[in-house]
């Protein structure tokens, strides 16, 4: 199946357009210029005769194409991708870069400092310039599921189910879910197509919760600070020395959980300190929370005063727990991967997807891989052939007969 010029024209018009969300934003969207393409796409789906559904108010895309053959009319499976880009780094004025039959001799994509890459020799990839990422995360899979309505369109006589997609906003920042209207998507199961390396499949992911630790310190004159100051930008050390040093996102892997410092903001009279509580064990991750408890009660037993408070708030659940009865779509996921040439395996989600949420909400959604890589940063990159092949896991999946 060719489909690289197309699809990776498709990939390169949506990199170019700046999306990033805004974790700081009281607002929904967290930032106005993810309708730049959200319009964009909405205007596409239409040119391509699907009926669209566009929330322009908190910015979701909805849209159908009918099946067309004898699978149930009602019966119409989901494909889901998000809109926005990581707010950790710049998604301003992405310049798209091929390298043409990597041979791990570039000035940005490094072999020995990220190893997968030896895996890629020979394939042409995609980076940035090395100033912004990619955006491969997520708009390889909108890119994906924009091709595969593409060729239904383009070829009627192939059979396929009825297909209902969503393009969603501020995933990046745990909101992605929110004004998710499951009353206006058809389907009743569904794919986020969010994913990394091609094959994988995911169904397992994250508890997870967001801790906000907050220290009132006492900030005199430093001549006679004596027994009087009680520095915060201080206290907060004490505060992160209590947490396990081999429990942090670069030392786990695989299932282990971790704390995650994510930013601090301090002054000798306040300190703000943001953690991501993670672990794929609900009762572990349950104790976690109650760790983080026990360290602010610590800090305040240590200086005799209530000036360490702490608040937790849950993101999203483990999905497994709501997956378990419904693996016939991971089944149909792996006879697609190996329809399209691939090894299908599975490996537990570190991080999120709307999946995870949705799937708690009665959407089951496994995550589909997209071929992209180092995510949410600069040196994120995309396999061209890892990208085709995942476009043809799409149009696997939905056809009639998969």
């Amino acid at each position: 199946m060719d489909k690289q010029s197309s699809l990776i024209e498709r990939f390169f018009r949506y990199v170019k357009i700046d999306t990033q969300s805004d974790e700081e934003s009281e607002t929904s969207p967290s930032t106005s210029k993810q309708r730049d393409l959200a319009a964009l796409l909405a205007a596409e789906l239409k040119d391509l005769g699907l009926e669209v559904d566009y929330d322009e108010e908190h910015c979701y895309v909805y849209a159908y194409l009918p099946s067309n053959g004898n699978a149930d009319a009602s019966e119409y499976i989901g494909f889901i991708s998000h809109l926005d880009t990581s707010p950790a780094v710049s998604g301003k004025n992405v310049k798209p870069y091929i390298i043409h039959a990597y041979n791990g001799h570039d000035e940005i994509l490094d072999p020995e400092e990220f190893p997968e890459l030896k895996k890629h020799f020979g394939e042409d990839l995609i980076r940035s310039d090395g100033t912004t990422l990619l955006g491969a995360d997520d708009k390889a899979g909108i890119a994906e599921i924009m091709e595969m309505l593409s060729y239904f369109k383009a070829n009627p006589d192939v059979e396929h189910r009825g297909i209902a997609v969503a393009f969603t906003p501020d995933e990046e920042i745990g909101q992605g879910t929110l004004h998710f209207d499951l009353s206006r998507f058809n389907a009743k199961q569904a794919y986020t197509v969010d994913g990394g390396k091609f094959g994988i499949l995911e169904y397992e992911c994250f508890n997870a919760a967001m801790a906000t630790v907050e220290i009132k310190g006492r900030c005199v004159h430093t001549g006679s600070a004596k027994g009087l100051m009680i520095n915060a930008s201080l206290v907060a050390t004490e505060f992160i020395a209590l947490l396990p040093e081999d429990e942090r996102p670069e030392t786990t892997e695989g299932y282990e959980g971790f704390y995650y410092l994510d930013s601090i903001r301090s002054d000798c009279e306040n300190a703000r300190m943001q953690f991501l509580i993670r672990d794929h064990d609900l009762e572990k991750f349950e104790a976690r929370k109650e760790y983080m408890k026990d360290a602010a009660f610590t800090i305040n037993e240590r200086y005799g005063s209530e000036l360490c408070s702490i608040e937790i708030e849950d993101q999203y659940p483990n999905m497994a727990i709501f997956l378990k009865d419904h693996m016939d779509l991971v089944e149909r996921a792996q006879k697609a991967v190996s329809l399209a040439g691939g090894i299908p395996s599975s490996q537990p989600v570190r991080g999120g997807t709307d999946g995870a949420v949705l799937s708690s909400k009665g959407l089951p959604c496994p995550n589909l891989s997209t071929g992209g890589y180092n995510y949410h940063s600069r040196y994120e990159f995309a396999s061209i052939p890892e990208m085709e092949r995942s476009l043809e896991v799409l149009i696997f999946l939905a056809k009639s007969d998969v």
